[in-house]
């Protein structure tokens, strides 16, 4: 299984539809309607913060990660104003403040892991976790570092699979109402 840094443009709706896919659950009351929320990341996903598997000519998985003040899926009030109009953008822009992390020195963070369903099993997560474990080394970082959710036990396990240690905990009353999660728990893996 080969990883690629970068997508075409020709990825973009794919893109959108697997982090949709994913996330949506999570994401769905503060980006949503789902086309809206397929045409903001579609916009904004950058192809310099995103590790892809591609099979038989597919999009069929993606890690994003933050570097450099910049993640796979970021965006501003004007690309959020562009597909949602200024009202939406404001209370939205806000909303998604309560999800952003500070990305410590050292560490990768990890903006997100998502493969589609007809792969998921085959390995393409692990693969995708490895790509990351590479990228940092490559830019001299010590760690890979993600947040899962609680509700999300099999990511969880895979991580910790991959070599992942729980080393925080996070929880708040915004994010059962926004995003319909009860909490998330931070991992990190050692790279060196």
């Amino acid at each position: 299984m080969i990883v690629r840094q970068g997508f075409e443009p020709r990825d973009r709706d794919s893109l959108a539809r697997l982090y949709w896919a994913a996330f949506g659950g999570k994401l769905g009351r503060v980006l949503g309607p789902e086309r809206h929320a397929l045409a903001f990341v579609a916009r904004v996903a950058n192809p310099e913060r995103a590790l892809c598997v591609h099979e038989g000519g597919r999009l069929v998985g993606v890690a994003g990660f933050h570097a450099g003040g910049l993640a796979l899926v970021g965006g501003g009030m004007s690309d959020l104003a562009a597909v949602y109009g200024r009202a939406g953008a404001l209370w939205r822009g806000a909303a998604l403040t309560v999800l952003e992390r500070p990305q410590a020195r050292g560490d990768l963070l990890v903006d997100g892991i998502f493969v589609a369903d007809s792969h998921r099993g085959r390995g393409v997560g692990s693969a995708l976790i490895e790509a990351l474990a590479r990228e940092a080394l490559s830019r001299g970082l010590d760690r890979v570092r993600l947040d899962v959710t609680h509700e999300n036990p099999r990511a969880r396990a895979l991580y910790e699979r991959r070599g992942f240690v729980p080393v925080a905990q996070q929880s708040g009353r915004l994010l059962p109402w926004l995003f319909g999660f009860s909490g998330a728990v931070t991992m990190v893996r050692q790279v060196r």
